[in-house]
């Protein structure tokens, strides 16, 4: 039985069972996050979540499947309101930040996956995510460069690296200090910095 609480269709409960999952992961190490720490975050049994999820693995291919249908879309929707493609990479940029920010269990997730041995589905999934944040990123910069936007001898391939890292360095540093909030105000400081690395005065 549920303690206290009413059974929810699979659809809602794997959703807040998700949610919990990313708010443990903001406070403590996700290979510390235990099945039983996820039913007692949602008051629930353990028995409760398996009825949702068959395993844990489970749980973080769910978890990654939110990454996935949240962060990308709003990255894609900020380059889409861009009036420009240097405009663009500034919104994805600070999208990306804002995510984190709002989502600190998030990057400590994907760190944890990367890190591990061998080539789980949830390792897959995680670089499924990141092979499509680099796509949509080569293409702005691509576009970019035939605009003139860019250095015309720009290597489009190290720029998105450099992209990727500098909002990879931007998190690793919050982590650090365990301000994640100031984020966004590094993020406004650093991409500057970063377009007059790719050719762009900002």
């Amino acid at each position: 039985m549920e303690p206290l609480r009413s059974r929810l269709p699979t659809g809602e409960r794997q959703a807040e069972t998700v949610q919990a999952v990313v708010r443990l992961a903001a406070r403590r190490s996700p290979s510390d996050i235990t099945t039983a720490d996820i039913a007692a975050a949602m008051a629930l049994t353990q028995g409760a979540v398996f009825r949702h999820f068959p395993t844990k693995e489970a749980i973080w291919l769910a978890v990654m499947d939110w990454v996935e249908d949240t962060l990308l879309p709003a990255l894609r929707q900020a380059a889409h309101a861009a009036p420009e493609r240097r405009a663009a990479l500034q919104a994805v940029f600070l999208a990306h930040v804002d995510f984190v920010v709002a989502h600190p269990g998030v990057p400590r997730l994907i760190f944890h996956e990367l890190q591990q041995a061998g080539d789980s589905p949830v390792k897959q999934r995680v670089r499924g995510i990141l092979q499509a944040y680099r796509t949509l990123l080569v293409g702005l910069l691509q576009s970019a460069a035939v605009r003139g936007e860019v250095a015309n001898d720009l290597d489009i391939a190290a720029a998105a690296t450099l992209f990727i890292g500098s909002i990879q360095g931007l998190v690793m540093q919050s982590m650090l200090s365990g301000d994640t909030a100031a984020m966004a105000g590094e993020a406004r400081r650093a991409f500057p910095i970063y377009l007059r690395g790719i050719g762009v005065e900002a």
